[in-house]
């Protein structure tokens, strides 16, 4: 076997804490999935809205076009729980910056091929957040058949 690349962590311990975190599935995104089922809502999960483009969102309502992101408070810069990183933070502040440069580059190509995208962060209440999924699923539902909106 080959040798080992440079890591760009700080330290093992960093280097095995970032390696642990899940890419899906995290608490944050299964309390939300629960709370948007529970109003029977169905969607796909972790999926392309746009399968040409490699981005992926945590909820996928693909029939009426809505793309639902579980946004992390560090990873995406939360302007009310980010922290800054103590070790590497250049590296950090600039990987933030990149992901939030690539939301607002996700959500305009999206919104220019006709689909509603809601952000969540992490810390807000998850049945608070699926209300706010199932009023803009009501809402397109609505202007779909020219109805009042309704319960999901």
């Amino acid at each position: 076997m080959g040798s080992r690349a440079e890591s760009w962590a700080s330290s093992e311990g960093t280097r095995a804490s970032m390696r642990a975190n899940r890419p899906r599935d995290t608490k944050p995104e299964l309390a939300l999935r629960r709370a948007v089922h529970a109003l029977g809502l169905r969607y796909n999960v972790a999926a392309r809205p746009l399968p040409a483009v490699r981005r992926t969102a945590d909820l996928v309502f693909p029939r009426i076009r809505v793309a639902v992101f579980l946004d992390g408070c560090f990873w995406h810069g939360c302007p009310a729980h980010h922290s800054v990183a103590k070790t590497n933070a250049g590296y950090w502040a600039e990987k933030v910056r990149r992901n939030r440069e690539r939301d607002l580059e996700t959500d305009r190509m999206l919104r220019e091929a006709r689909w509603s995208v809601i952000r969540v962060w992490e810390h807000e209440d998850p049945a608070e957040a699926a209300q706010r999924v199932a009023k803009v699923i009501r809402e397109i539902r609505a202007s779909q058949t020219g109805d009042l909106p309704s319960a999901p």
